[in-house]
């Protein structure tokens, strides 16, 4: 079954998507399951702040899971921004929603976006205080999946090229080894596979350590803001976490995670 566990629409700031215009496109894709994401932040600061509606979005969810009943399963989902920051106000904003799928995300570091805050940085230092945070988020938040795990690389990636796996593995390893001890998941992020970076988010390295260190949960998100992009790479994740080792996807409701085989 086709998935697309990753997507934008104009509930996010930084989107233009209409809704039902992705559930078409991603129909047309043979996708069958849909979760969007929307970005969402209690942090002042982040640009994102202040742009969620909720009961527009819920109702924009309704409408359109009415509109492609028996045709496209459209999922309640969130994209939280540092969310191991402020974990009160979050718990709070989203105590009473009926989300079935949140993706924890590290979008900025030190009050800085990631591409502000590698300006001056060798290429150790930031990917390695990326790490760092993403770790504390890990540690410490209440999330399904970690998005882009090595969202780093989209922006360093013009500036110092691919990055060494080997010199961040053991910072990996362990990340890796806390999300698997907290049941949270990751993604194939197929955003990379859109941009002269041309792989996934994170990495095959990443995703192999991952299944060798028990990891099961997995989705595949095409992190699309646009319509024409819904669904996008599917078949390429696919084979990807085939080669890595995983036996399945999985697919969210409420919050419980469920394989789906490959």
């Amino acid at each position: 079954m086709y998935t697309d566990y990753h997507h934008h629409s104009n509930h996010s700031f930084d989107s233009q998507a209409n809704m039902e215009q992705v559930c078409k496109k991603a129909l047309d894709k043979g996708i069958k399951e849909l979760c969007f994401t929307e970005h969402f932040s209690v942090n002042p600061i982040a640009p994102t702040y202040g742009h969620m509606n909720w009961s527009l979005y819920l109702k924009s969810l309704s409408n359109c899971r009415e509109k492609f009943q028996g045709q496209l399963t459209i999922k309640t989902g969130i994209e939280l921004c540092e969310p191991h920051l402020m974990m009160d106000a979050y718990k709070n904003a989203l105590s009473d929603l009926p989300l079935d799928f949140i993706l924890g995300s590290v979008h900025n570091i030190n009050q800085l976006t990631l591409r502000k805050f590698m300006n001056g940085f060798p290429e150790k230092d930031c990917y390695q205080e990326y790490f760092l945070e993403l770790e504390k988020m890990v540690q410490h938040a209440d999330i399904d999946v970690i998005a882009h795990f090595d969202l780093m690389k989209r922006y360093a990636y013009p500036i110092y090229g691919r990055y060494s796996f080997e010199k961040y593995e053991p910072i990996i390893t362990s990340i890796l080894q806390t999300a698997i001890k907290r049941g949270i998941g990751l993604e194939i992020n197929t955003s990379g596979w859109r941009t002269s970076l041309n792989e996934s988010l994170p990495s095959k390295d990443i995703l192999f350590l991952y299944n060798k260190l028990g990891g099961e949960i997995l989705t595949i998100g095409s992190d699309s803001h646009h319509v024409e992009t819904a669904g996008d790479h599917y078949e390429e994740a696919i084979q990807l976490a085939k080669e890595c080792g995983f036996k399945g996807i999985f697919i969210y409701t409420k919050r419980v995670p469920k394989m789906i085989v490959l």
